[in-house]
């Protein structure tokens, strides 16, 4: 077991050693550290290819779980990538490259237990991190509550791909007919609110109301419709044949499962939890206890059009403005555009 691991390990160095060198020799922008998943996957995943697509369609050059002392600009996220990769390779640079550390939701009080991956992000915060993208005003808060505060936080909330979520085609809202509503979740964690929704099903009166439930739920559903999860394009499409988007995520930092939803032109029945309330505004109401959420439905039903038009969310082109800002690429690509130009 013991040659096994150090052979392991060999390997390991050998690879990290083989990509500096194909790092230093063609020379990237921006260095980004994530262990993406294939699609349907989570928000954190689907938020960063969106920031990657817009990144690369306006020339930055993006290169994944690799840098070098070349490298203008290195982003890690959260704890999902290999950080002792990141470390070694940090500290072969001459200290130039500007850090940036991507962070969300505070994981013990997300998952409800604490198993050491907060101390973890704490670490690599504060032992990397240049500045700190954090995704809420509350995931600072967050991490404040459990006495960690992050370097130079700066708050950009997460992206959306607009060529996928968005309002163009979708289902016009009737009141003469059940008014459809809808909850997703990619994971089966208790805490994304599936229990909730299955309290809906059994409580909300089915000749108004239709429910859908997209994603991985701890429940059973006895009248909802249950969808397995779905990739972008297809959950994209099925929001916009619905009404009001339900959730009772508890201490997530910035749902992107609400932004989607509300980018396709659901207004928002949410828990007053986490980033929630920054992401809708006026644009829905929120709940303390699940007993509030028929009263509300009926009042978003008769507000519906007024609270439809006050869905307000950043344009992807302005949050990747505030990425490039707080990576110190701003002008670095403004000025590679005009001499390209």
């Amino acid at each position: 077991m013991t040659i096994r691991r150090t052979l392991k390990h060999v390997a390991w160095r050998a690879a990290v050693e083989r990509d500096m060198w194909r790092a230093r020799r063609h020379p990237l922008d921006l260095g980004l550290f994530h262990e993406f998943a294939p699609p349907p996957a989570g928000g954190g995943h689907q938020a960063l290819r969106a920031l990657v697509a817009e990144l690369e369609r306006r020339g930055v050059g993006v290169e994944l779980q690799t840098m070098s002392s070349k490298t203008r600009a290195c982003l890690f996220n959260s704890f999902n990538f290999d950080h002792e990769r990141l470390e070694l390779m940090a500290a072969r640079t001459d200290g130039t490259t500007r850090m940036v550390h991507r962070v969300g939701a505070v994981t013990s009080l997300y998952r409800g237990y604490d198993d050491g991956t907060d101390a973890l992000v704490r670490d690599i915060n504060h032992g990397l991190a240049d500045a700190t993208i954090a995704i809420s005003r509350a995931t600072v808060e967050m991490y404040r509550q459990i006495g960690i505060e992050l370097i130079e936080p700066q708050v950009i909330y997460n992206p959306c791909d607009h060529r996928i979520f968005h309002p163009d085609g979708r289902a016009p809202f009737r009141r003469d007919r059940r008014t459809r509503l809808i909850s997703t979740a990619w994971s089966d964690n208790p805490k994304k609110g599936a229990p909730v929704f299955a309290w809906l099903e059994r409580e909300l009166d089915p000749v108004r109301f239709d429910l859908t439930f997209v994603g991985n739920s701890p429940v059973r559903f006895k009248r909802a419709r249950h969808i397995p999860p779905l990739p972008p394009v297809e959950l994209a499409s099925l929001l916009r044949d619905h009404d009001v988007f339900v959730t009772a995520t508890e201490n997530d930092a910035y749902s992107n499962a609400l932004v989607e939803a509300l980018s396709c032109g659901l207004p928002a029945v949410y828990l007053d939890s986490g980033g929630s309330r920054e992401a809708v505004h006026d644009a829905g109401f929120a709940f303390t206890t699940k007993e509030e959420i028929p009263h509300l439905l009926d009042r978003l039903v008769d507000e519906y059009e007024c609270r439809q038009a006050a869905i307000s969310l950043p344009s992807l082109d302005e949050i990747v403005d505030r990425y490039l800002g707080v990576l110190g690429l701003d002008e670095y690509v403004r000025a590679r555009d005009e001499t390209d130009a």
